[in-house]
């Protein structure tokens, strides 16, 4: 690039610098920038290899509820697959803006000597030849300027050769950038094509899965008034822990038996504990319920003085909320200080707990493929809390995610 293109491109970067301003980054500084686009980016191949394992699943799955099911869930792991790549796209964006910055700031500093530099040198330079024949002694001084022109020229050059540089990186800023608002408007077209196919599915779901007795609304009046009487909600999971595992020892109980035709053909049952009839369940695998960046870790200090009991994420608004594995819904709806909360039990003595919900999909008594959708994340800048208890203790839930 000669120096008479400097001075237009450096223009052009000042007025192209608006582009970026339209998007705000949210993010500290480049180091958590590079950190979000990291974890966007291991999420987005989380979820696309869920979606690919759960669309298999659907195509083999045989029973209609079954396969509706595992189809919603795939389609929700696409949706976060999407959610994840926005979140990706912005960071770039992010990093391509503080990038910009700081080159516009270094060519700001190098700017005002090169243009006055090269003001007083090219007004030299455009000097008549014809004004020296006129002049007394011009000539000497047209030679001599000459001469110091050409021995300037090339410091001129090593001194640009820097800028020059910086406006080659200036060049491939605008691409990864160009590139990166491509990204997004490609992730925010699936992610409204998967959101329509994933409402369709779920009205499905929805009319196939239809109660038609009480027994659901019973349980979700009773979990209602636990939240009630619960004084905070390490007390609300302890109660539903409880009722939960009454439940499993009374549908582990033996069936009544038919009185036999003679008293002598009477058997004795051998007394067999609900742990004796079925073995310990594996853990299951879980996952990471919202595509979001980690702002907090399991055993933080949390402002009220205790350790905090899981880790929270920062979603996006509105971000699709799944479930972190299959289960049973033990409680769905407000909690005083947590918004919408889900409680989800799981095979192995395993209770996953989702707070910060705006909205929530499921009911207490739903039976949950792992992935099924739960709700919504909040508007604004939400934050959804995961909790993970084994048999009643917190446990950190990375150490069992999938």
């Amino acid at each position: 690039m000669t120096l008479r293109f400097a001075l237009p491109a450096m223009a052009a970067l000042v007025l192209g610098a608006s582009a970026f301003a339209q998007l705000g980054s949210g993010y500290r500084d480049a180091g958590e920038t590079r950190t979000a686009l990291a974890e966007a980016r291991a999420q987005a191949r989380a979820a696309s290899a869920r979606a690919s394992r759960l669309e298999v699943e659907a195509r083999a799955t045989r029973a209609a509820a079954e396969k509706t099911a595992r189809e919603a869930a795939a389609v929700a792991a696409r949706i976060q697959q999407a959610e994840a790549q926005i979140a990706a796209a912005r960071a770039r964006i992010a990093l391509a803006r503080s990038e910009r910055a700081r080159i516009e700031q270094r060519l700001a500093e190098r700017r005002g000597p090169l243009v006055r530099l090269t003001a007083g040198l090219q007004k030299l330079a455009r000097r008549p030849l014809a004004l020296a024949v006129l002049r007394p002694g011009s000539l000497r001084e047209t030679v001599h300027l000459r001469a110091v022109l050409e021995t300037t020229l090339p410091e001129v050059r090593r001194r640009t050769a820097a800028l020059r540089g910086e406006l080659g990186r200036v060049q491939a800023v605008e691409a990864e950038a160009r590139a990166a608002y491509a990204a997004l408007r490609d992730g925010e077209r699936a992610l409204a094509d998967r959101r329509t196919r994933l409402a369709t599915l779920e009205t499905r779901q929805r009319l196939a899965s239809r109660r038609v007795g009480g027994v659901a609304a019973r349980e979700a009046e009773r979990a209602l008034a636990l939240a009630e009487e619960a004084r905070d909600l390490d007390a609300l999971v302890a109660r539903l822990d409880a009722a939960g595992t009454l439940r499993q020892q009374l549908a582990a109980l033996p069936g009544p038996l038919l009185r036999p035709p003679r008293p002598g053909a009477s058997e004795v049952l051998a007394d067999a504990s609900p742990a004796d009839a079925a073995p310990t369940a594996r853990a299951p695998a879980f996952q990471l319920p919202v595509s979001g960046r980690t702002v907090s870790g399991f055993g933080q200090p949390t402002g009220t003085g205790g350790l905090a009991n899981g880790i929270a994420l920062a979603p996006a608004a509105g971000a699709l909320v799944v479930a972190p594995a299959a289960g049973r819904v033990a409680f769905a709806g407000p909690f005083r200080g947590f918004d919408r909360i889900v409680i989800v039990e799981h095979a192995g003595g395993f209770t996953s707990l989702v707070t910060g919900l705006a909205r929530v999909d499921v009911a207490v008594g739903d039976t949950l493929v792992a992935g099924a959708t739960l709700g919504v994340a909040g508007a604004g800048r939400p934050v959804v809390g995961f909790e993970l208890r084994r048999a009643g203790e917190p446990v950190n839930p990375v150490d069992f995610l999938r």
